[in-house]
């Protein structure tokens, strides 16, 4: 996986969930899991396409809570080991799946590397996501370490709806 990442990992989460693995990565990789509780509280996502397998891609369309903004967002899977690691690429991209820039700033970098590693504890699932900008320029380097503070305070939003939707199904 030799993507020239721009420096080491600028966001390092970890939650542990009350769930075990095999169902976490499964709401991580399956469509009829993924689509009920991915993006921010309020918002929603309409899944184009997702095929979450090291090669395969996925493409939604998320709208703000507020209904005013609409978002096109696809990965591009790099590498998927059931049930303990999910790393893509995600970048904004248009319907058609080409990447584009952000709409909210010219200087945010066109991809986002994303780690997900997944072990299990004990019935409970510890998930570690790491994620940093790829191919940047050093302009889109310094505006993603601008955002790190709000992309960890949206992270961790979009994790309370998967712990929500975890304990739902479990």
């Amino acid at each position: 996986m030799d993507n020239n990442l721009s420096q080491l990992f600028e966001i390092s989460i970890t939650r542990v969930f009350n769930a075990p693995r095999e169902l976490v990565f499964k709401a991580w990789t399956e469509l009829g899991h993924f689509a009920k509780w991915w993006g921010p509280k309020g918002g929603i996502l309409e899944i184009v396409k997702m095929d979450a397998h090291s090669g395969g891609e996925f493409l939604g369309i998320q709208t703000a809570p507020d209904g005013n903004q609409v978002m096109w967002t696809k990965f591009a899977y790099q590498e998927v080991v059931e049930p303990e690691k999910v790393a893509y690429i995600r970048s904004f991209s248009d319907e058609q799946g080409n990447t584009v820039r952000a709409p909210f700033s010219v200087s945010w970098p066109l991809e986002i590397m994303n780690i997900i590693s997944l072990e299990d504890d004990e019935g409970k699932t510890i998930l570690n996501l790491k994620g940093c900008p790829v191919n940047a320029s050093a302009e889109e380097q310094e505006a993603y370490k601008g955002m790190v503070p709000k992309l960890q305070q949206d992270i961790e939003g979009t994790f309370d709806k998967l712990a929500d939707y975890l304990a739902f199904l479990h």
